[in-house]
């Protein structure tokens, strides 16, 4: 699914225009990221939970020369899934 899907998806259960379906996904991805940005924990009932999270800074090894490489500490999104996609299996 990609985002023109989920705009077609509301143009059907909604009487509204395609640029319009646009705005709404749009507003509501952006408001998503700049959430994770500012550190905010999303929760949607019933689909799962976006969580931001510390990653601890570390050493790994370049594959190609086998040379070590610092990793610097940054940030990652955990997705814990909501009690309706439990028990679903992806393919």
């Amino acid at each position: 699914m990609i985002k023109i899907d989920i705009a077609n998806a509301l143009m059907q259960a909604l009487p509204i225009s395609k640029a319009t379906a646009l705005q709404i996904v749009d507003l509501l991805t952006n408001r998503m990221k700049q959430a994770l940005l500012d550190d905010e924990r999303i929760e949607i009932r019933g689909f799962g939970v976006f969580e931001p999270r510390p990653r601890k800074s570390g050493q790994g090894r370049n594959i190609k020369t086998g040379q070590r490489v610092d990793i610097p500490k940054g940030r990652s999104i955990r997705f814990k899934q909501g009690k309706d996609l439990r028990g679903i299996e992806v393919k």
